[in-house]
């Protein structure tokens, strides 16, 4: 890791490219308009980035479709396709710091967050995911000694992915490694809180091999390039992470459109709960500490929602404050950095909002609140932590997406798990006991894709990621995410 200075000098030196690349080639927006990407840590301009619309996107689209059709990338035998991901996922090792910087000063998350989990699993994804596919075999159904019956995975054609700001690198792998390991062609639609990187992964694939209109990047606003990417006619599946609001607008532009597939990993509010037979409370608050407040509560699976039992609930919140005190905001470029700025000054707002709202409704402020944001000195919240925290309350309905976590308690077992699942919510969830046939009870109860027993977060390639309810469906990473770029084929054969 290198070192606070170092990571400074690097900052300066590193040039970015705003461009949009359609078709093997970067070039500038057709109609010429532009945003700002700003650093969220000092508030200084980095580059102004493409804003592209439904003219970009028809482009990319079309160029997308053309490849596909070619067939150099979609008819490649797999392990053709997995020897270019693999280069693609070397590229991406050997410029793993450039790329962790470029998002660290693009979103503001901490580089030490950036150089120990987003580039990792970055490589990680598509390294497994080249390993995987031509691993991946069809079947022959058991049908009758006159007929054959094959049934096998197609790519399904052009993937339209929209991806968030939180996490900008590890979320487009997530969505384009299985959709170009399977054959498809890829226009990816990054948010416009944080492109750089998505931009420059760009290039790094077409150094590895991916042919032209294999894989497109156009940046632009979510109501625009967006939309239009939604609403596309020849995009076959479209990919989303973000919002439940937008998950919701996506479906209904598949509806709109050609009935496109739409999988969607939506918002989270997630619950922590705390049971007395928990054997480490220390532990558990440390947990807790860190699924709310690490990458400054931008994470859709922070356990924004602690529930702890009656009985244990004073030296839990001892424990907690305890914990909460290593997650202080900092300059995201200083590796002992343990929270960044916010992403934008609207993010702030947001966070200050619910913060203010939590007070009016009867919220027992423990620690943090009011931001004293000053212009120019970066978007930066405290850690908070509010009492007293009751279902009914808007800061624990809604997701909020920043250091604010409410705690609540209960007394009983069957008090948790209906509090726990009292939520539109149902991306994952985290339980804290010792004992295994409770593990056992509340997690099978629990309405959620994800759950963490005497742990949060946890999880490799190899593991599903997704949830139920407004928290979306389908599922990311693991050989589960190609169910969501292929389809399947039964060719009957009569003997």
């Amino acid at each position: 890791m290198k070192t606070y200075a170092e990571w400074q000098h690097l900052s300066r030196t590193l040039t970015f490219n705003g461009q949009a690349y359609i078709n093997g080639k970067f070039q500038p927006p057709q109609r010429g308009e532009y945003f700002p990407s700003v650093n969220p840590a000092t508030e200084e301009h980095l580059a102004d980035i493409a804003a592209c619309d439904e003219t970009d996107i028809d482009l990319a689209v079309q160029a997308a479709s053309t490849a596909f059709q070619n067939g150099e990338w979609s008819n490649a035998a797999p392990k053709q396709r997995k020897q270019v991901l693999l280069k693609l996922a070397d590229l991406i090792e050997a410029h793993q710091e450039e790329l962790a910087l470029t998002d660290t000063l693009d979103m503001g998350k901490p580089i030490s967050e950036m150089m120990s989990i987003d580039l990792p699993d970055t490589i990680d994804c598509f390294r497994w995911t080249a390993e995987c596919i031509d691993k991946v075999y069809g079947e022959i159904a058991p049908t009758g000694p006159d007929t054959l019956a094959l049934i096998k995975r197609e790519p399904v054609g052009v993937v339209g992915a929209i991806t968030p700001w939180n996490y900008p690198l590890m979320m487009i792998a997530w969505k384009i490694a299985p959709a170009l390991a399977a054959g498809n062609s890829v226009v990816l639609k990054p948010s416009e809180k944080a492109s750089l990187s998505a931009i420059r992964l760009a290039q790094l694939a077409s150094e590895a091999g991916i042919p032209a209109g294999v894989f497109n990047v156009v940046p632009g606003s979510g109501q625009t390039a967006g939309k239009a990417l939604a609403l596309h006619k020849d995009v076959q599946v479209l990919a989303f992470t973000g919002s439940t609001a937008v998950a919701a607008l996506l479906m209904q532009y598949a509806g709109q459109s050609n009935m496109k597939r739409v999988w969607l990993e939506a918002g989270g509010k997630s619950p922590n709960l705390i049971f007395a037979d928990c054997t480490d409370i220390e532990a558990a608050a440390t947990s807790a500490a860190a699924a709310i407040f690490s990458n400054q509560g931008e994470v859709c699976i922070a356990c924004s929602r602690v529930y702890v039992e009656k009985k244990i609930k004073a030296p839990f919140l001892e424990a907690l404050l305890k914990a909460a005190e290593h997650f202080q905001p900092g300059d995201p470029l200083n590796p002992s950095t343990t929270m960044g700025p916010m992403v934008d000054r609207a993010q702030l707002a947001t966070v200050e909002r619910y913060i203010e709202s939590a007070r009016n409704e009867g919220g027992n402020l423990l620690m943090g609140g009011a931001s004293d944001y000053l212009p120019g000195n970066g978007f930066y919240a405290t850690p908070t932590i509010v009492s007293d925290a009751t279902n009914d309350m808007t800061f624990v309905k809604d997701e909020i997406f920043g250091p604010v976590l409410a705690v609540g308690e209960f007394e009983t077992e069957e008090e948790a798990i209906a509090l726990a699942n009292d939520s539109a919510y149902g991306l994952g969830a985290a339980v804290w006991t010792g004992n295994l046939s409770r593990a056992h009870r509340v997690s099978d109860k629990l309405q959620c894709g994800m759950v963490w027993v005497n742990t949060w977060g946890e999880g490799d390639t190899t593991v599903p990621f997704g949830g139920v309810k407004a928290s979306g469906n389908g599922r990311d990473k693991s050989l589960h995410a190609l169910d969501k770029y292929t389809d399947l084929k039964n060719v009957l054969i009569r003997l």
